[in-house]
């Protein structure tokens, strides 16, 4: 088959790789579009032992089932799927809490096991979702960053938040605008460095947005909330810097998530959070249920997942990956089509 190919660090190529083999619980799916993700720029960009070449990379994905494995019922060659990044074992204690996206023998596509930047993927039948019929391909391989803007509502609601920042436009971030919008109704802030990608989060239904190399955010939230605090943060950069905005923007006993991974650090005081009972909470991938809601909200028309992305050829994946890294102007994301 045909791959998008990470062969050694600080080199991509397309190729041809053998077609993977599938055990009696797997499915081969013929991928249909698979997104890229901001954690494999990452991973590229600083050589990441997270993901280690030679490797096909490649987690938010969708496609048509080719072959099925003896073991699989419920699915039959043809049918169109998503799948969730994560494949869990079902055994361990927080996957018999249902808790899979934590499960402690967690593979990750694109990672621990070769993912979807070729044409052909194996993929355990637990982790497949079917598509509705009013869902293409583009749209659908978006339901897994999605489910991550859905698993952080989720994760979140139980604080009725009425006023939301999410601090970086970015895909995650503008699914995540979303997925509050629709879901809870409340007003969302969306925050970035560059006014192309404030323009779209506004078109998208953000209540306002703030250009923060032009403006302070922590006195530009304490504006628009009456010098209250923003009640929820969603940190989708992940900086020292977001960090310690996120906890500055909220409001006693609000909460901020994070979520960006853009490096490891430890900017926060205890008194900050302890004087003022602010909470922090970790976010990761999804549930597959979670998936399920996510491509239902997709059916729905109530998220745009396509609008604002840019598409691509597998023949074309090795510039999809570096426009992305590049972002210039409105490039936010890339998708390679099958």
């Amino acid at each position: 088959m045909k791959a998008l190919f990470y062969p050694e660090f600080q080199k991509l190529t397309v190729t041809e790789r053998p077609a993977p083999a599938f055990s009696e619980n797997e499915v081969l799916l013929r991928v249909l579009a698979c997104g890229i993700c901001g954690s494999e720029l990452e991973t590229f960009k600083s050589q990441s032992p997270r993901r280690v070449p030679p490797l096909i990379m490649g987690h938010e994905f969708c496609g048509m089932i080719e072959e099925i494995g003896a073991a699989v019922s419920g699915y039959q060659k043809g049918d169109l799927v998503a799948s969730n990044s994560v494949v869990s074992c079902g055994t361990c204690d927080p996957c018999r809490r249902g808790l899979t996206n934590l499960c402690r023998n967690r593979q990750i596509f694109g990672m621990h096991r070769e993912g979807a930047f070729g044409q052909y993927v194996n993929v355990p039948a637990h982790c497949l979702v079917p598509l509705s019929g009013n869902v293409t391909p583009q749209a659908a391989c978006m339901a897994e960053p999605l489910a991550n803007g859905i698993h952080m509502v989720n994760l979140s609601k139980h604080l009725l938040p009425q006023k939301v920042l999410v601090i970086g436009a970015g895909p995650i971030g503008l699914v995540t605008q979303q997925a509050f919008q629709s879901l809870l109704g409340v007003e969302v802030y969306v925050a970035d460095l560059r006014s192309e990608r404030l323009t779209i989060a506004s078109r998208l239904g953000a209540a306002a947005t703030i250009n923060s190399s032009e403006e302070n955010l922590v006195s530009v939230i304490q504006r628009l909330t009456e010098e209250e605090g923003i009640d929820l943060v969603i940190d989708a950069v992940g900086t020292a810097q977001t960090n310690q905005q996120a906890l500055q923007c909220i409001r006693p006993g609000g909460a901020i998530v994070l979520i960006g991974l853009y490096e490891n650090s430890q900017p926060f005081f205890s008194y900050d959070i302890i004087l003022s009972e602010k909470q922090i909470i970790g976010t990761y991938a999804a549930t597959q249920k979670e998936i399920q809601e996510s491509l239902e909200l997709i059916a729905s028309g109530k998220v745009d997942v396509t609008s604002w992305v840019h598409y691509y050829s597998l023949d074309d994946g090795v510039a999809a990956f570096r426009d992305m890294m590049a972002a210039k102007d409105t490039h936010i994301k890339s998708v390679i089509v099958f």
